[in-house]
């Protein structure tokens, strides 16, 4: 029963982090005066907000995703300070815009599947190219799913995701897990959680959080 009250709770935050990120994004495109409807969901642990269009995006509209989704982190990282704002927490929420992060995300799922299908049928490990913390994620999720051991490899910008067919000797052991699937798993859950935080971390220059606030008191 706790746990059931804990997760309903969770979701009405969730739906409230979503409301006030409505209301802020309207109120921008308003201002802006761009056509879009707002679309509010609750996906895993975390709010996710999307601007939508009947049809065709306003190539005004689409200036708001940037080159490579650079002005679509932004405005969402801005977003996520004006849900922290009425809040007082920190928001992981996830914004996308005219579908750009869907499109995205399957476009890396068919790598990764790709990836995943040669790791399979030659049992050798396949290292993919740099990617973000998102997609790193997508990675991480598609390689759990299908039973396939994934880690995260390198740095900053040349930071990549490995596949294997199965966990390296050494891996099994520090998960505490069994050979096979459960230890495929849990290391996947603990390389996706990594890049989840990195995911989490990006702050905008200046901007104060909560446990900043409180260091500094």
């Amino acid at each position: 029963m706790t746990e059931q009250i804990s997760t309903e709770e969770l979701h009405r935050k969730l739906d409230q982090e979503g409301d006030y990120a409505a209301d802020y994004l309207e109120e921008l495109l308003d201002i802006a005066d761009l056509d879009g409807d707002i679309e509010i969901s609750v996906e895993a642990d975390r709010a996710s907000v999307a601007i939508v269009t009947d049809g065709p995006a306003d190539r005004r509209l689409k200036r708001l995703i940037g080159k490579d989704g650079e002005a679509l982190d932004a405005l969402q990282e801005l977003t996520r300070l004006a849900v922290q704002s009425k809040t007082g927490e920190r928001s992981r929420l996830m914004l996308d815009i005219a579908g750009f992060r869907e499109d995205h995300r399957r476009k890396i799922q068919a790598i990764a599947q790709d990836a995943i299908d040669d790791v399979k049928a030659t049992g050798e490990a396949v290292a993919l190219d740099p990617m973000n913390p998102f997609e790193r994620k997508v990675v991480h999720d598609l390689a759990a799913a299908a039973g396939i051991f994934s880690d995260s490899s390198g740095a900053g910008q040349e930071r990549h995701v490995v596949l294997m067919a199965q966990a390296p000797e050494g891996a099994e052991e520090e998960a505490g897990v069994v050979a096979g699937v459960e230890a495929a798993e849990a290391s996947h859950a603990e390389a996706a959680e990594a890049d989840a935080a990195e995911v989490d971390a990006v702050e905008v220059p200046g901007a104060e959080t909560p446990e900043s606030a409180a260091s500094a008191r």
